[in-house]
């Protein structure tokens, strides 16, 4: 008997066994009522949220690409502008370098001990102080190496006092304006 009883616990195992198999292997059902509702809303809205992630991306990345493009533009302008105050009077300068040549070569064939050249002289200095404050500087040349960015040769003679290369003479001073060069100085220089 105790047989028999263990074959009918057995047997109804094994009923019970498919059961919850099938139970475990089907999908869950759609329940119905509010719940599902809710739970529909929100898969359209979690699939509308994954479509605007592009588009939001899109969108962040063209503003950041906007935004510094402006800045580009700012600091450009910025620079033109402090560049247009620095050589606004590069133009007057460079009429005024004709004037300082004639002052130097009138100066140069003065007496020494005339009140007239030391009148001009004195003129001749201040001219220069202004010129000075406006931000012209001499470039020197004489004894140094020949530089084609600063130097315009124009003649290279045998020198014993120079080495190859050194400027001997200088025919016509050049000038810096704010660190440019407005005029190049006029040149000799040592074979």
């Amino acid at each position: 008997m105790a047989n028999e009883e263990l074959k009918k616990q057995q047997a109804q195992e094994e009923e019970k066994a498919p059961e919850t198999e099938a139970k475990a292997e089907k999908p869950e059902e759609k329940t119905e009522g509010p719940e599902a509702e809710a739970e529909e809303a929100e898969k359209p809205e979690k699939a509308e949220k994954n479509e605007k992630d592009p588009e939001e991306e899109a969108l962040n990345t063209k503003y950041l690409r906007l935004m510094a493009d402006f800045q580009n533009y700012k600091r450009r302008t910025e620079k033109e502008k402090s560049d247009i105050y620095a050589f606004a009077n590069e133009k007057i300068v460079s009429e005024l370098l004709n004037v300082i040549d004639n002052f130097e070569r009138a100066l140069d064939a003065g007496n020494e001990g005339d009140s007239f050249v030391e009148g001009m002289n004195l003129i001749f200095k201040q001219l220069q102080g202004v010129l000075e404050k406006a931000g012209v500087v001499e470039i020197e040349a004489l004894g140094h190496e020949f530089d084609p960015n600063f130097h315009h040769a124009v003649m290279t003679e045998d020198s014993e006092e120079y080495e190859s290369g050194k400027i001997t003479a200088v025919l016509q001073k050049g000038y810096l304006l704010n660190n440019k060069v407005i005029r190049p100085s006029m040149v000799k220089v040592a074979n």
